[in-house]
């Protein structure tokens, strides 16, 4: 199926989607600080440039966007044209975030992903659950967790 929107009209569209300071990272921020989590922000000394940096906890949280990084939920569906650019591209992304990932680890960081489907979109969680969810995480001790919306059943689950 044709784009329905010409490619420089596409392509202004898809620059204008910003890479920090999202609508999720601003939720997620506004909640932290809430709770009186100090923080800093996208810190380019850190590989991956973290969206939120909390050194007293050792930690980082990133929140990422479910079609920017390939992620297995109903928010990410393969673009239909330029088939071929998507795909690695988002590889690219894919790789570049578990790069990230395993560098971080190996300095000590622990780490925090959350997805947009947890907070948007038929799967998502509440805020606050999300939001105590990172709390107890920040709270503990695991070097790796993730927060993804609420998996789907099919129809054929019980």
């Amino acid at each position: 199926m044709a784009d329905i929107v010409s490619p420089s009209v596409r392509s202004r569209m898809m620059s204008g989607i910003r890479g920090k300071n999202t609508q999720p990272e601003i939720l997620v921020r506004k909640a932290l600080h809430a709770l009186g989590y100090r923080y800093r922000l996208h810190d380019k000394t850190l590989p991956g440039k973290p969206d939120i940096v909390l050194r007293k906890y050792n930690a980082v949280i990133f929140i990422h966007g479910c079609f920017w990084h390939g992620h297995d939920c109903h928010l990410f569906k393969w673009p239909k044209t330029r088939e071929d650019f998507w795909r690695e591209k988002i590889k690219g992304n894919r790789d570049n975030d578990r790069k990230v990932r395993e560098e971080l680890l190996d300095k000590g960081w622990r780490i925090l992903e959350i997805w947009e489907c947890s907070l948007k979109g038929r799967t998502s969680r509440s805020l606050d659950e999300v939001i105590g969810r990172a709390d107890k995480w920040l709270k503990g001790s695991s070097g790796f967790e993730k927060i993804r919306g609420f998996e789907e059943k099919t129809e054929w689950d019980d």
